[in-house]
Parts: structure tokens; C-alpha cells; sequence
């Protein structure tokens, strides 16, 4: 059974804000790079987040205000076709 790898994947969402996510070098259950860059409708307090391990080699999350940037390296793949389908039940 062979793995495809994608190359590139942008997707936009709209929901309480909108969010621009990045994919780069990907497959079904592993990404090399995967970005988002949050413009959200509701303010927030200013926080940096940075972890390591559970699903992937470093992540980073930044949040100020409405604006927020989140960068992953080496992780599980976001699924977004299981966020479309909630979307769409609720």
C-alpha cells in the first residue's frame, strides 16, 4: 500500500471569525508544515502556546486579541472534511 504525499493544500473557513490554513507536504495522517492565521470576531486575552509530542514534533499557537497564528512541523493532518460534515449537521 503506497502513500500519497500532496504537495500543497490551502482551505479557508468561516465560523465566529475566519481562519486560512496551509498544508505543505502532507498525507493522510502526517504533515510536514501546517499553518492558519485566525482573524476571530470576539477578542481574546494574549497568550503563546508551544508544545512538543502527542501528534507532533513542535507546534506553535499565538494569540492576541482577534488575530491568531498557529504553525505545526511534523504533525497528524487536520481533517477537514470532518469539519465540514459537523458544519453541515449543525
Amino acid at each position: 500500500m503506497t502513500k500519497r504525499v500532496k504537495f500543497l493544500k490551502f482551505t479557508k473557513r468561516t465560523d465566529y471569525g475566519t481562519d486560512l490554513f496551509l498544508q505543505v507536504l502532507f498525507t493522510k495522517r502526517w504533515a510536514l508544515f501546517q499553518g492558519c492565521v485566525s482573524f476571530g470576531e470576539q477578542p481574546g486575552w494574549p497568550y503563546l502556546q508551544i508544545k512538543s509530542g502527542t501528534g507532533s514534533l513542535i507546534s506553535v499557537i499565538f494569540w492576541a486579541h482577534k488575530f491568531g497564528i498557529d504553525a505545526g512541523f511534523i504533525e497528524r493532518t487536520w481533517n477537514f472534511e470532518r469539519w465540514s460534515s459537523n458544519d453541515e449537521n449543525s
